[in-house]
C-alpha cells in the first residue's frame, strides 16, 4: 500500500467509492472533521426502485454542530423501517437478495445516534457480504489541502460519475436501462459474489 487517499464516510457508498476503498494499493483515511455538506452520499444512498433512481436520506438533527464526527441523526420519523422497506421492495426480485436479506436487514436494527458510527457499523457488514476486509483510520483534525489524494467531493450525488461503471444486471432495467455508479446494495443483490471483481474493474474516465 502506497498511495495515501482521504474518503468521506458515506451512507451505502456508490460502487464508485468501493473501487477506490477496496483498491489494495490505497491507504485509506476516513475524513471526520469536516463541516457536513448538504445533498451528499454522506447521508443518502442512491438504489434502483420500481420507478427508476430512488434516494434514501438519512434525516439529521439540527443541533448547530458542523463536523462529521458530531453530526447526528433524526429518528423523529422511522427512517429505519422506511428505507429497509424501500430496499427489500427494490431488490427482493434480484438473483441475491435472499441470501443476504438477514445481513442487509441487521444494518437497521438499532438506533445509533452517531452519523458517523451508523455508516462506520454499515460498511462493516458490506464487507461482511463481500467477504472482505481493508484497514483504514480516521483523520486527527481538519486539513483543507492534505497530503493524501483528496476524495472528499470527487462522488457527486448531483451529477454524473466520473467513474466508468461497466453495465451488469440490474432487475428493472428493461423498464428505464443501466443505472450507473448506485449504491453498492445494487451490485451485490443483482451479481453477488462478483460483486468485487467489478469493484475492481472499475476505471476513472
Amino acid at each position: 500500500m502506497n498511495n495515501k487517499i482521504l474518503l468521506p464516510i458515506f451512507y451505502l457508498p456508490p460502487v464508485s467509492w468501493f473501487s477506490v476503498f477496496l483498491n489494495p494499493e490505497n491507504q485509506i483515511t476516513f475524513e471526520q472533521f469536516e463541516n457536513f455538506p448538504k445533498q451528499t452520499y454522506r447521508n443518502r444512498a442512491a438504489i434502483y426502485g420500481a420507478n427508476g433512481k430512488l434516494p434514501l436520506i438519512i434525516p439529521i438533527k439540527h443541533t448547530g454542530k458542523r463536523e462529521i464526527k458530531d453530526i447526528e441523526i433524526s429518528f423523529a420519523e422511522d427512517w429505519q423501517k422506511l428505507h429497509w422497506k424501500s430496499i427489500k421492495t427494490a431488490y427482493q426480485s434480484t438473483p441475491y437478495f435472499e441470501f443476504y436479506e438477514d445481513k442487509l436487514k441487521s444494518i437497521f436494527s438499532e438506533k445509533i445516534i452517531s452519523l458517523k458510527d451508523f455508516n462506520i457499523k454499515a460498511l462493516g457488514i458490506i464487507l461482511a457480504i463481500l467477504k472482505t476486509e481493508k484497514n483504514y483510520d480516521f483523520t486527527s483534525e481538519y486539513f483543507k489541502n492534505p497530503e493524501s489524494e483528496d476524495y472528499r467531493e470527487r462522488f457527486s450525488a448531483k451529477s454524473e460519475s466520473e467513474f466508468d461503471t461497466p453495465e451488469y444486471y440490474q432487475s428493472f432495467s428493461d423498464k428505464y436501462g443501466f443505472l450507473k455508479d448506485l449504491s453498492i446494495l445494487d451490485l451485490i443483490c443483482n451479481i453477488g459474489p462478483e460483486s468485487l471483481t467489478y469493484c475492481k474493474n472499475i476505471k476513472i474516465k
